[in-house]
């Protein structure tokens, strides 16, 4: 297929997830011109230079690819997905909350087709559902990391939305200064200031300083990524309270870590009881963050999904009992879930 592919290309989740459809279908064989959002950073993965320069080449050709005879596929958010480059875009976007406003409906009906990683989110904007896939830059290591302690793993932009405050302050009250147990958190947000982040950081601590608690700074490399992962035992970004699909929960669970995941939103595609410890959520609260979700805004308006922290240290609990144990079924997602049923799948709806 001849397609015309606009995408971010950068160590930020979406630019992965872009990153890994490029590379199926450049491996598929498809002929395709890319055109960039933002600036290209391809330096987080894996060195293919075969791949690297397929990709400079259809970023150089892009302008070839300027025709209403050739379909257009459009990576992004549901906001900036009102400009088309062809006639025909399919857009494939991530969508968190639970009350689409009449500006995302006309944006999602605009394209030829929508498409969403989420089941829930199709659901809600009348759209197509295909599942994103495990990345093969993920593996298990066989390294050692820790010895005779237990490591928990908390992965992604600090945010309201991901619990991320919550998830900290929940696990110190549990474990705070047991040296029997670790937390790492690689939680910094690049739309925060470095003095913002050191006083969120400061105020989910209680202003309390833990020598089992360590921050560490955004991993560069998926290699990087993948030794984080392949270090814990125990994930715990999945206690997000709304997902788009949850790159770091999921892929800790396909490489036999077990994740505390809330069975709410994209989580509900890829987790149950067999491969997961299922927290069922609690409350709902106001999505609004007043920088990433700002109440009465044409975007990303609703509520997001709440636990308890008894619920969180029960999951926990649950979760230390299955240490030492492979997560089997977990590892079967990575089966289930690839990259080149993502791009059939896409591309299944495009032709």
């Amino acid at each position: 297929m001849k397609l015309l592919v606009e995408a971010p290309l950068n160590p930020l989740s979406l630019g992965n997830v872009s990153y890994n459809i490029v590379r199926e279908l450049v491996g598929k064989g498809h002929d395709i011109g890319i055109f960039p959002i933002g600036k290209v950073d391809l330096s987080t993965f894996d060195e293919d230079k075969n791949l690297l320069s397929k990709i400079k080449d259809a970023v150089d050709n892009r302008y070839d690819y300027l025709s209403d005879d050739i379909p257009q596929l459009k990576i992004w958010h549901i906001n900036g997905s009102e400009d088309k480059k062809n006639k025909d875009q399919y857009l494939y976007s991530f969508y968190e909350c639970n009350q689409p406003t009449e500006v995302e409906k006309k944006i999602c009906n605009h394209q030829a087709t929508s498409i969403f990683s989420s089941s829930c989110a199709a659901e809600m904007l009348d759209a197509k559902y295909v599942p994103l896939g495990f990345d093969q830059d993920f593996n298990v290591t066989e390294k050692k990391y820790l010895n005779d302690v237990v490591h928990f793993g908390l992965m992604g932009k600090f945010e309201k939305r991901k619990h991320t405050a919550n998830i900290i302050s929940t696990w110190a009250k549990k474990y705070g200064n047991n040296n029997k147990y670790q937390l790492t958190c690689c939680v910094g947000n690049p739309f925060f200031s470095n003095e913002e982040m050191n006083s969120l950081l400061h105020n989910c601590l209680g202003g309390e300083s833990y020598t089992n608690i360590n921050f560490l700074p955004f991993l560069p490399k998926n290699k990087d990524v993948n030794d984080f992962l392949n270090s814990i035992d125990i994930d715990l970004t999945g206690l997000s309270g709304a997902e788009g699909w949850n790159l770091p929960a999921f892929n800790a669970t396909c490489l036999g870590k077990w994740s505390i995941v809330l069975n709410e939103t994209s989580h509900k595609d890829w987790a149950d009881k067999s491969n997961s410890i299922i927290v069922e959520s609690d409350s709902e609260f106001p999505c609004y963050d007043q920088k990433f979700f700002v109440e009465g805004n044409s975007f990303n308006q609703g509520t997001f999904y709440n636990w308890t922290e008894d619920q969180a240290i029960s999951a926990m609990e649950e979760a230390e009992k299955k240490v030492g144990q492979i997560n089997t079924e977990g590892q079967k997602l990575a089966d289930k879930f690839t990259y080149s049923n993502t791009v059939d799948g896409i591309l299944s709806l495009i032709s």
